[in-house]
């Protein structure tokens, strides 16, 4: 099987992961976490919900690294509010995605873009997809090598 054919590739650094652990699932909860933060000129570059066996939501997001102190600061208010068990983050990371315009329709973009970056040791911190996307949040450290490894992986124009 030959390379997957996509669109480009892009990075987007200078990025902090946040992560709003364990709230109970209920209408308004991604809301009130994204409102509180656009209020404060806060621009969420990125994010991610998922569904836990427990019935609790876990949604993560990227802010850029300069805001990561005011996002805590906010998240901390607003933690007891929605009944968030606690926040997380991590600074220091980076956003790596590869973009087709008929993605939905060719299989083994996402296993391709996953393979191509465990072959160089890069470890995924979370993934967000779309029609035409498949992004990674990664350490800031693996950012070149992971873009080496993904230009090799796939046909480029």
């Amino acid at each position: 099987m030959g390379k997957v054919k996509a669109g480009g590739i892009i990075q987007n650094t200078g990025l902090a992961k946040v992560g709003v652990m364990a709230v109970p699932d209920k209408p308004g909860v991604a809301g009130a976490i994204l409102n509180t933060l656009a209020q404060a000129g806060v621009n969420v570059q990125y994010i991610v919900q998922l569904h836990d066996l427990d019935n609790t939501s876990h949604i993560v997001f990227c802010v850029a690294q300069d805001d990561l102190a005011a996002t805590l600061a906010m998240l901390g208010e607003v933690k007891e509010e929605i009944g968030a068990q606690e926040v997380i983050h991590k600074g220091d990371v980076a956003l790596v995605s590869i973009f087709g315009p008929d993605f939905r329709e060719r299989p083994g973009v996402a296993g391709a873009m996953f393979n191509a970056l465990a072959s160089v040791d890069v470890n995924i911190l979370s993934i967000s997809t779309s029609i035409s996307t498949v992004t990674c949040v990664i350490d800031i450290r693996d950012v070149d090598v992971a873009m080496e490894a993904l230009q090799e992986a796939f046909d480029l124009p």
